[in-house]
């Protein structure tokens, strides 16, 4: 028999297969008896509008969509919806991307479109599913299209694919979503659930254990420590804070302005972005902590120990640090314009890129430090010790 033949016979079991052409399927799904269709002769060497000649007819007939030829043998009395779902073509199942397409993951059904499923990430396998270059296998009753996965939360990935939006769910739901998403090889949806994990972890991080309220209560006795506390952008402005031991705390982003933190303790803790604003800070010890970023203009650092401090981009604008310790501090690009460090020690600090205009330095102890692109414009230097400094 040739490509361009066709003989049908009655449908009996299974669904029967007939080459049209080459390029084309004819699907045949036995719902219901049918009467056998006539033999068909096709003209060699065309495409998709394909002219058939129906013998015992003698009618030419021009179809376009495989459905009319189903029609044209439908038995009497029968009606053509349900002739319409008996006979499929590969084609025509994605020749309408708005058209109502029917899923079942694992047992769950769902409704939704072509355009929906290969539009929003047309990379993924679910756009490539439906793409149209793949038989699917499909209920031959209900017309739904079986995919062997877990479907529970296949709705937030369709609703993804229709709105771009990250369902708010635990990080239990998150951790079955993302394996999900990554099995679909939905790229944007895997970064969007990272993302919102990445900022759920900066947000605990970020997230007090006490409350200013808590804070005013533990200060009234004689010895209070917050060693290791997450104090993080807790206001503790106006408070007094003396001899308060905050070593090892992460206090990013507290509010410290005004507050009277005479000889508290501040021993490696995690300080960035803190603001000490004409806060007194008189011999507190900052030995090893992390204050990038943190504002202390106007504060009182008398005779403070700041040694191997991080306080790349302070600002100490017209702080008082007379007679501080900040030996081997990193001041990188630190504002340090009009600041009084008269007397303090600086031995190896790295002042590259900082700006000490119109600072006065005057028998400070500078030796070995590293003044690279520093700006030292009226900077008061009378006495200072700078052997061995790096211009």
């Amino acid at each position: 028999m040739e490509w361009n033949e066709i003989h049908t016979t009655p449908f009996r079991s299974a669904p029967s297969v007939f080459k049209l052409s080459k390029q084309r399927n004819i699907i045949l799904f036995r719902s219901a008896p049918l009467h056998p269709i006539p033999s068909i002769q096709t003209k060699p060497k065309e495409k998709y509008y394909t002219t058939f000649n129906l013998k015992k007819k003698k009618k030419t007939i021009q179809l376009n969509l495989i459905h009319s030829l189903a029609l044209s043998s439908a038995p009497p009395g029968s009606t053509p919806q349900h002739h319409r779902n008996n006979i499929t073509m590969k084609d025509d199942f994605q020749s309408d991307t708005s058209s109502v397409l029917r899923l079942n993951i694992g047992g769950k059904k769902f409704s939704t479109t072509i355009d929906t499923m290969t539009h929003r990430e047309p990379d993924s396998m679910l756009a490539a599913m439906f793409s149209g270059r793949h038989t699917l296998p499909q209920d031959p009753h209900k017309g739904y299209v079986f995919v062997d996965r877990d479907g529970t939360h296949f709705r937030h990935i369709l609703n993804w694919l229709r709105d771009g939006v990250v369902p708010t769910l635990v990080e239990a739901e998150y951790a079955e979503l993302l394996r999900e998403a990554e099995y679909y090889q939905l790229l944007g949806l895997v970064d969007g659930i990272q993302d919102v994990l990445n900022k759920r972890k900066e947000d605990d991080e970020l997230r007090t254990e006490l409350t200013r309220t808590d804070i005013i209560k533990c200060i009234q006795s004689d010895k209070v420590r917050f060693r290791g506390v997450n104090l993080s952008g807790i206001d503790l402005s106006k408070l007094d804070l003396s001899f308060v031991d905050f070593s090892y705390a992460c206090l990013k982003n507290v509010f410290f302005s005004r507050v009277n933190l005479q000889c508290a303790k501040f021993r490696d803790v995690d300080a960035e972005g803190s603001i000490f604003h004409n806060a007194n800070l008189r011999e507190c010890e900052f030995t090893g902590a992390n204050l990038r970023g943190a504002l202390l203009a106007g504060a009182c650092l008398q005779s403070a120990n700041l040694q191997d401090a991080c306080l790349v981009d302070c600002s100490f604008c017209e702080a008082d640090l007379r007679s501080a310790h900040l030996q081997n501090a990193d001041l990188i690009n630190a504002n340090l314009e009009g600041a009084n460090l008269e007397g303090a020690n600086l031995k190896g600090a790295k002042l590259n890129h900082a700006n000490l205009k119109g600072a006065n330095l005057q028998r400070a102890y500078m030796r070995h430090v590293d003044l690279r692109d520093a700006d030292l414009e009226g900077a008061k230097l009378d006495g200072a010790n700078l052997l061995g400094a790096i211009r």
